[in-house]
């Protein structure tokens, strides 16, 4: 990838109290190389490259109380009016938009609906270098309680378009720019427990599904559901050592 369209997903990080940990999880699992940043002011943040190319990233928690997480990043042209529009949609601004060291700006918002979702107007950084393949981010889905809701501020904010199709656990919700596929979202309402708050799960491709599950547990991992059949293949929700979850799906289908 060089480029991604407004509104795309264009890059992912994850959250650790313990990067040492995380970077050797996520070394082993998928070959990643970490590299530390090596200006102080990045904060130990930690780039991950497959095969040379960017992939993600890891940087530390800020708190005790945050909780390890993948973060998703969408593509905006112009992170301070993204977050007007945030606003004026009826989402929060936690934090930002900010200037990252001359990479890009970034901001992170929180949804009407309460999950977590982050924007990159890219400078230097032009996102992750390498998507949709084994090793790297491959789909980024929206679990919310009130998909109406989400549909509507994600449409006002980044113009997406949103087609519906029965799946065997429910409704599925796929978000579209320009007629192009780019997430996904569901109804966590009947799936999962109140405790579990709304969120944006990002999925990394594998060439295994069940090697890769195998992997995560000897790496010290968990695995929290899984494998399940899918129209795209199997897949799987893991966790990694210090709790950040995440999905591996194995591709079948292109469709």
């Amino acid at each position: 990838m060089t480029e991604y369209a407004p509104g795309v997903p264009m890059w992912v990080d994850v959250s650790s109290p313990d990067l040492a940990r995380t970077n050797a999880f996520y070394s082993g699992l998928f070959g990643w190389d970490a590299q530390q940043v090596p200006d102080p002011e990045a904060g130990g943040y930690t780039m991950y490259f497959l095969n040379g190319k960017m992939v993600g990233a890891a940087g530390p928690t800020f708190t005790p109380e945050q909780h390890p997480a993948w973060a998703t990043y969408l593509h905006s042209v112009d992170a301070d009016a993204t977050a007007r529009a945030v606003q004026d949609a009826g989402g929060q601004v936690v934090m930002g938009p900010m200037d990252v060291m001359g990479q890009g700006r970034m901001a992170v918002f929180i949804d009407p609906t309460g999950a977590a979702i982050s924007i990159w107007q890219p400078q230097i950084h032009q996102g992750a270098q390498l998507v949709n393949e084994p090793g790297a981010f491959g789909w980024n889905e929206l679990y919310t309680r009130d998909m109406p809701a989400a549909q509507e501020f994600y449409s006002k904010v980044f113009g997406w378009s949103v087609e519906e199709s029965d799946m065997p656990f429910g409704r599925y919700s796929v978000f579209q720019v320009d007629g192009k596929p780019v997430a996904g979202g569901l109804d966590m309402s009947t799936m999962l427990p109140e405790s579990v708050p709304p969120h944006w799960l990002v999925y990394f491709t594998v060439n295994n599904t069940e090697e890769s599950m195998k992997k995560v547990q000897e790496l010290g991992g968990t695995v929290i559901d899984g494998p399940n059949p899918t129209p795209m293949g199997p897949l799987a929700i893991v966790q990694d050592p210090v709790g950040a979850s995440f999905a591996i799906i194995q591709f079948t289908s292109q469709s």
